[in-house]
């Protein structure tokens, strides 16, 4: 896995845009979109920028050994950790992707019965108006 893919990734990881990478390495979105698609020669002071970013160690950052499978981790703010796993064996990451999908999936899922939810709490809410306004009729 070349560089530029790992600071890539490692953006991905932690949920920010390319834009919120240039502003945390000073620099314009443009340039910094350069260093993610690999036409920028990265300067050694900017990998070091990189690694206190991501918060690894530079050799992690640089390293390029192609049969040694990556891991990232990152803890947020509700305190689960999220791995994610990068490697360069096609089936690993075929697999990878489907189980993306089949994640993308279920929280697709998730939302719609978060809405269906919350369609029936405001349907009950109208209809415990309803029945108090009968009774105010009724006594």
């Amino acid at each position: 896995m070349e560089i530029y893919d790992k600071v890539r990734i490692m953006r991905e990881v932690n949920q920010w845009s390319q834009e919120d990478m240039a502003e945390k390495m000073g620099m314009s979105v443009t340039g910094y979109a350069k260093i993610e698609r690999g036409q920028s020669n990265i300067h050694y002071d900017k990998l070091v920028q990189l690694a206190k970013i991501f918060n690894i160690s530079l050799s992690d950052l640089i390293s390029v050994d192609e049969k040694k499978p990556t891991w990232y981790f990152r803890e947020n703010n509700t305190q689960n950790i999220q791995a994610n796993y990068y490697a360069t064996d096609e089936a690993i990451l075929l697999e990878l992707e489907k189980t993306k999908l089949v994640l993308d999936n279920a929280q697709d899922l998730i939302k719609i019965k978060d809405e269906l939810i919350s369609q029936k709490e405001n349907e009950i809410k109208a209809l415990k108006e309803i029945i108090n306004l009968l009774k105010e009729k009724n006594i």
